[in-house]
């Protein structure tokens, strides 16, 4: 059985936003967000007619690779300095609840 309407979209995974859509909230290009996908931060679902849809999430490390980028940092640069966040992130919430 399929989620509502609302359910959808109160799920951050859930694929909601055209690349145009996402470029736009995120003041980028449709080419910063295919390039973020070449270097493996995201991985946007397709629609049935093959284009990319993002989610929240998605759009959230998004903006923080455009963030660091707009910083000087180089695009590969920023996508390892994000992972290695959500790595350590992670390792800590682990380690709290352990």
């Amino acid at each position: 059985m399929g989620q509502n309407p609302d359910d959808r979209l109160a799920d951050e995974h859930y694929p909601a936003y055209t690349m145009g859509r996402a470029a736009e909230m995120l003041g980028t290009t449709r080419g910063f967000l295919r390039s973020l996908d070449q270097a493996k931060l995201i991985n946007p679902q397709r629609s049935a007619a093959g284009h990319r849809r993002y989610t929240r999430h998605e759009l959230r490390l998004a903006a923080r690779a455009r963030a660091l980028v707009d910083q000087g940092i180089g695009l590969e640069a920023a996508c390892r300095i994000i992972a290695l966040q959500d790595q350590l992130q992670e390792a800590r919430r682990l380690t709290q609840h352990a």
